[in-house]
């Protein structure tokens, strides 16, 4: 199994985040947002999955639910590519990217306002997902909330342009963080790199939009974005089809 949407990073990515403080209005449109509530949540779920996984077997659930190419385009398990960024491969694991997600999260949930900051983290998550799908090998199962927090990553560095914040440590403690995938062993750098473009290209549409018609130019953005994902996985599918096909695909 390999641990990623995300694999075993350095815990870090910024907490130089945090020095951005409260901002009383969202910039992408919204009301005041004081408490980053989702963050909590989505933090809460990833736990409370995890402990389902120690109950269950941490490998057994990752093979029944986490992101495996075979299950996805052959067996047309689809919901693949958005639970596998919400399981884990060990206490470590869960651990480094719970608390990145702690440091950045209450950012930027404060910047795009609680609707839009989910938004945000599902689609990062599922461009992870899509990511390693795309160009992982069949035979890979891949688990983490990773791509997500790349995606978190992406969208602060967009964000903080935008906003002048100080994005200067965020920028290197990100690239020390990619270049670890590369080198540390069962890292799905692959769901690092969708999930960090995917998280970035994400904050352009919510950040930048146009105050005049904002949640029209920011839900066509989103919505040209999920259909990018949506060409890569019919790319991929189409290529294990076809790569199965000639031997009589696979016995369930």
């Amino acid at each position: 199994m390999v641990a990623a949407p995300v694999g075993f990073q350095c815990p870090v990515c910024v907490g130089a985040a945090a020095a951005a403080g409260p901002v009383a209005r969202t910039v992408a449109g919204g009301g005041r947002v004081s408490k980053p509530t989702v963050t909590y949540v989505l933090i809460g779920i990833n736990v409370a999955v995890y402990l389902l996984q120690m109950l269950r077997g941490v490998e057994e659930v990752a093979g029944d639910w986490g992101m495996w190419p075979i299950g996805i385009g052959i067996y047309n398990e689809w919901w693949r590519l958005l639970t596998g960024a919400f399981l884990h491969g060990s206490f470590l694991h869960i651990a480094f990217n719970m608390y990145v997600l702690f440091a950045l999260g209450p950012t930027l949930e404060r910047v795009l306002g609680h609707g839009r900051y989910l938004l945000l983290y599902l689609v990062a998550a599922l461009g992870g997902s899509v990511a390693s799908y795309a160009f992982s090998d069949f035979q890979t199962v891949s688990v983490g909330a990773s791509g997500a927090i790349f995606g978190l990553m992406g969208a602060l560095v967009v964000a903080g342009r935008r906003l002048r914040y100080d994005i200067k440590q965020v920028v290197i403690l990100l690239v020390i963080n990619f270049v670890i995938g590369f080198i540390a062993p069962n890292v799905d750098w692959r769901a690092h790199l969708g999930g960090l473009l995917t998280g970035a290209a994400m904050a352009a549409v919510l950040v930048m939009a146009p105050r005049a018609h904002r949640m029209l130019w920011q839900t066509l953005g989103v919505v040209g974005i999920l259909f990018v994902l949506g060409a890569i996985v019919i790319w991929r599918t189409a290529e294990l089809i076809a790569m199965f096909a000639p031997v009589g695909g696979l016995a369930t």
